[in-house]
């Protein structure tokens, strides 16, 4: 006891901290920075072609105009959202739920089916990373220059190539804040604005935090993005099983690993088809190395097929040592593509996209809600008549002015009397009419009946809505 004690007391505070220092270096290490080998392949096409048209698409959408005004807006001061030719409402907050249920369910439709495909080609995070390496690469040059590079002193070319990269970054990220912005405030106004110095605080608060965030994560943190900040990368174990196709290494072809003539016989060598180069890892845009096994680090992207693929091809060995497969085809040799997730998940999405096609094509821009009168049942009105009183709220969802008439659809010798015989309302104005609605209490046969308003337009008498009430009357 005696000696432990004298040992605990020989321990010195500076000691103490030298430990937990180290601790602290190991539980937390220092970021490397990863400088991704450039591949050629079909799946780099696949990614090309994905960047090349989601950045067109979101750099050009904003300026196409439709019928005197700009394609898709989305117009909150005014409270209404332009889509080419369709302008929606507050009121159409079904159409905007509807899509948010099939965006999730379209991502666990295709994480199901083949991992990780929205990360590896279609994630913003992902299109912009790639775009701001590809102005790495022309600026500064390949990886191994670029490594050169950051290891070499500072002096006038290094700053001036430093500069110029950054000073694309930078340019990118404000003509993507602005793009951003423009879909929310007229584009070709705003640019008349800054070019003016005259934009408001918000147009220029988002201008310059969506310019500051893409340059910050493309630009900077690029694989922390994904690896500490996207929560998708840790619950899609969830949504995969053993017949999910999944980027993984063949162990059973390629190991044991090792290095080798291009003339030698891995067989004879006691060897593998991987000849250990590394090349995998070095074109893996969040740096881990595929041969370990499905890290949840993988982005899907398969920049490591193609860099493995070109391997083979050079030392004349069969392609598909990393490949798209599924576990249970590494382990058995047989998979199975379409089960039950797959399907039932497929049916759904279907229909819920089959249902938002019809539920547009049918659209209507007028809404009418109505409300009965509750302070009275009914009333008696001096010709003996039974009266109900009505609220009407017309809403015009058209993107012009409309003049309606209102009307009333019944079996019964209904009697429909309105304060203003024509309705009418301004684009997106809402419009409140009291309507009363007489008959005979000997043409009723029930205390309660049903019909139906009708509102047509006079202006277009293509747009008409109903909405059904209930007329009470004595028992």
């Amino acid at each position: 006891m005696g000696d432990v004690a004298d040992k605990n007391l020989n321990r010195s505070p500076a000691k103490e901290r030298g430990k937990d220092s180290e601790l602290e270096q190991s539980l937390y290490a220092t970021r490397e920075k990863i400088y991704p080998r450039e591949v050629h392949g079909i799946f780099a096409k696949l990614r090309l072609t994905g960047v090349i048209v989601l950045m067109g698409i979101y750099y050009g959408v904003p300026w196409l105009n439709w019928s005197g005004r700009q394609a898709v807006l989305w117009d909150l001061p005014h409270r209404k959202f332009h889509i080419f030719g369709l302008t929606f409402w507050p009121q159409d907050l079904f159409y905007l739920s509807a899509l948010l249920i099939i965006a999730a369910l379209s991502l666990f439709f295709f994480t199901a089916l083949a991992g990780r495909l929205w990360c590896g080609y279609a994630c913003p995070q992902t299109v912009w990373t790639e775009v701001f390496l590809w102005i790495e690469r022309k600026i500064e040059g390949d990886r191994s220059k670029q490594m050169r590079l950051a290891k070499s002193p500072w002096n006038g070319k290094k700053l001036g190539l430093k500069v110029t990269k950054h000073g694309v970054w930078i340019a990118l990220s404000l003509w993507t804040g602005y793009t951003f912005v423009g879909y929310f405030t007229p584009i070709r106004e705003l640019g008349l604005g800054i070019l003016e110095l005259n934009i408001g605080p918000w147009e220029s608060f988002w201008v310059l935090f969506y310019g500051f965030a893409t340059y910050g994560n493309a630009g900077w943190l690029r694989e922390q993005v994904c690896i500490y900040m996207c929560p998708y990368a840790r619950f899609q174990s969830a949504m995969l099983d053993k017949n999910t196709l999944i980027i993984s290494y063949d162990q059973k072809r390629g190991e044991p690993r090792g290095s080798r003539r291009k003339s030698d016989d891995p067989g004879s060598l006691g060897l593998g088809d991987c000849i250990d180069c590394t090349i995998c890892v070095q074109a893996c845009p969040t740096g881990i190395d595929i041969r370990k096994g499905l890290q949840y680090e993988c982005i899907g992207c398969a920049a490591c097929i193609d860099a493995c693929d070109s391997v083979m091809d050079k030392v004349g060995y069969p392609r598909g040592l990393i490949r798209y497969t599924t576990e249970n085809a590494l382990e058995s040799g047989t998979t199975k593509i379409l089960r039950p997730r797959i399907v039932i998940y497929a049916v759904i999405l279907l229909a819920l996209f089959s249902s938002v096609i019809v539920a547009l094509a049918t659209r209507t821009p007028l809404d009418i809600d109505v409300i009965r009168d509750r302070n009275a049942l009914y009333r008696e009105t001096d010709e003996g008549l039974i009266e109900n009183v009505y609220s009407l709220k017309v809403l015009n969802k058209d993107n012009q002015p409309q003049r309606y008439q209102l009307s009333i659809n019944s079996e019964l010798p209904l009697k429909l009397l309105v304060d203003q015989p024509d309705i009418n309302a301004r684009e997106g104005e809402a419009t409140e009419v009291t309507a009363r609605v007489r008959i005979a209490p000997e043409n009723m046969p029930s205390q309660s009946i049903g019909f139906e308003f009708v509102l047509t337009s006079v202006t277009d008498p293509d747009i008409s809505a109903n909405e059904p009430a209930r007329m009470v009357g004595p028992r």
